[in-house]
């Protein structure tokens, strides 16, 4: 996060200035652009491709338990929550059954009461406004 922002202002701000007001070491920004990608990212990259293909060809439904079992099926040797978070991470979610489950509606025809503060509910003093439910 803090990197993409430096690499974002870095031509105008300069690095140095950037990560004093961050307060992180300099070095710390250049180590982790020259660092390699870490296996799981790599192994990532490569399964969220997979993923994908999987989830398009079952018309975008399978959620994270049901991609898994998919995968597996394929023959990828991948735990359940990777599947979740690589999902998560491309923005990918199932369809849920069912819709909306409304426990309270509110009557309309009830008695409200007036608001006496107009939906300003910060005070300048203490003391000077008390709401309740």
């Amino acid at each position: 996060m803090m990197v993409s922002f430096i690499d974002t202002n870095r031509i105008e701000l300069g690095v140095e200035p950037i990560c004093a007001m961050l307060q992180i070491a300099p070095s710390t920004y250049y180590s982790f652009k020259s660092r390699p990608v870490s296996a799981r990212a790599a192994r990532d990259v490569v399964l969220g491709a997979m993923i994908k293909v999987l989830f398009d060809a079952n018309y975008g439904v399978y959620g994270a338990r049901k991609m898994w079992k998919a995968m597996r099926r394929a023959g990828e040797d991948i735990g359940r929550d990777q599947v979740a978070r690589i999902m998560r991470q491309m923005g990918l979610q199932g369809v849920r059954r069912g819709g909306k489950v409304f426990t309270t509606r509110a009557d309309k025809h009830a008695n409200r009461a007036s608001d006496l503060v107009e939906r300003r509910f910060s005070a300048e003093r203490p003391n000077a406004l008390r709401v309740t439910v």
